[in-house]
């Protein structure tokens, strides 16, 4: 069962939201809050899976609110999900470590795919904010072709399947390595690219030619 907790300032935004996610039975909807602030005060009691999170709040917006959860929960996935497909919500939503980002009229199949996926660690994007995010790469980042040329062969295979969205298990699996050598490599892809998260990786990735379509 994935749990999730969902945060909007909009009541009927929240009850549209848990009809939708709690129609699916390996879904719970185990709490709801109308800002950061008070989604703060319940994590420690609700510890959900995945948050949906919306980024125009007030007291505390989306934003504010997932970079402070990463960093006191880093266990748990934020799945924004909002109207605002603006560059600078999207990059700013990214870089405070948001594993997804989805407008909130998008289907409802879509939705709960989405925090399926989620809640396995993968990288979740709206196709219509597809080229925004990939031009989001971390403050500082070269742009140049530089920033690569550090990867090895494997490296490079590896960070074209995580930014297809493939979990390290997935990536293990498909080109027959154990887990935890999957996991140290990405660790060294992160530490080579200078990222913290496998979105930035993945937008490097995409925005230096270095993805095939899977």
């Amino acid at each position: 069962m994935i749990k999730v907790m969902i945060v909007d300032d909009q009541a009927l935004a929240r009850d549209g939201l848990e009809l939708i996610v709690g129609a699916s039975a390996d879904i719970e909807v185990i709490g709801t809050a109308d800002n950061g602030a008070n989604a703060l005060a319940k994590l420690d009691d609700l510890s959900p899976d995945v948050v949906l999170m919306d980024l125009k709040m007030p007291v505390m917006n989306g934003v504010q609110t997932t970079r402070h959860i990463r960093e006191k929960y880093p266990d748990i996935k934020i799945l924004v999900l909002t109207t605002f497909d603006a560059d600078e919500w999207v990059v700013d939503a990214i870089r405070a470590g948001a594993s997804g980002y989805l407008l909130k009229d998008s289907p409802r199949e879509e939705i709960v795919a989405a925090i399926h996926r989620t809640a396995k660690g993968e990288t979740i994007v709206s196709p219509r904010i597809t080229d925004t995010l990939y031009r989001v790469v971390k403050d500082g980042t070269p742009t140049d072709s530089t920033i690569i040329e550090d990867l090895n062969e494997r490296e490079r295979e590896i960070l074209n399947l995580l930014a297809n969205g493939l979990t390290n298990a997935d990536i293990a699996e498909k080109i027959h390595l154990a887990e935890g050598t999957v996991r140290n490599y990405v660790s060294s892809i992160f530490a080579k690219l200078d990222v913290s998260d496998r979105t930035q990786a993945a937008a490097i990735a995409w925005r230096h030619g270095l993805v095939k379509s899977d």
